[in-house]
Order: C-alpha cells, then structure tokens, then sequence
C-alpha cells in the first residue's frame, strides 16, 4: 500500500528539483530554491486532481497518506544536505529568498482558509472544562491517608 504514492511524490520530486534548480540558476545562485516545496505543492494538486477524476485508487490514497506524515522528517533530512556555507556567502539574494518566501506563505494564509466548507464551529473551552471536571481523584496521594 505504501509503495503505490511512491511513484507519484518521485515525480512531483523529480519536477520540483528541476524547477528549484532552474529558479535558483535565474537568480544567479548555485543552489536548488524552493524544489521540495514545489513538489509538495505539486503533489497536492495532483493528487486533487486524481481524486475529482476519480482516477486514484484507494491503495493510492493510502501510500499518499503515508507519505504525506512522512513530509516534515524528509524535508528535514533534505535540509541537513544542503550547503549552509554556500546560503550564506549568497549574502542579499539569500536574505531576499527567504523574506519572500515568508510573505508568500503569509498572503496564501487567508486565500487557503477559504477553501473548504463551512462547518460548525467547536464548543467554547468553558464548557468543555465543566463535562471534564472529575469529582474524586483516581489515585490517592499518600499524605491524605494519615
């Protein structure tokens, strides 16, 4: 089940590598920008795509799950490759990627909050401490038997 997203994020991985090379030899920097989130991004749509066609069988979905909790520990592990020293001595354009790449993310916040249906919103917290509350405590402490 695992196998059957594989194929997908490699080439939604082998895409982004190619577009964060090629964005990072148009800003004159030698280095991949941005490669792993556009195959994130693009394995989102992709697989957004498949879903509405009904294209994506449920093994799919799964192996898609799968590697999708799997994101944050492989970007991880990408970043722990990539040449520190190398960002560094890009000095401003280094600086100017990463400023606009938090103003992206910041803009899209409200655009992506957007998509989806509306539903119920959750109970307010008072109310949910008032059902939690327990009478009697479920171990006794030592001091209160003397």
């Amino acid at each position: 089940m695992i196998l059957y997203g594989t194929a997908a994020l490699a080439i939604c991985m082998l895409i982004g590598q190619i577009l964060g090379t090629f964005l990072g030899n148009l800003m004159g920097v030698d280095a991949d920008i941005g490669g792993v989130g556009f195959a994130m991004v693009m394995l989102i749509f992709v697989t957004g795509w498949l879903r509405k066609k009904g294209l994506m069988p449920e093994p799919t979905k799964q192996g898609i799950l799968f590697w999708s909790s799997m994101y944050i520990p492989i970007v991880v592990g990408m970043s722990s490759i990539q040449n520190v020293a190398g960002a560094v001595d890009g000095g401003v354009m280094a600086l100017v990627a990463g400023v606009v790449t938090v103003v992206c993310c910041a803009g899209m916040v409200p655009i992506l909050s957007k998509i989806g249906k509306p539903s119920e919103p959750l109970p307010p917290l008072h109310e949910e401490a008032t059902e939690l509350e327990v009478e009697k405590p479920l171990v006794s402490n030592s001091a209160e038997k003397s």
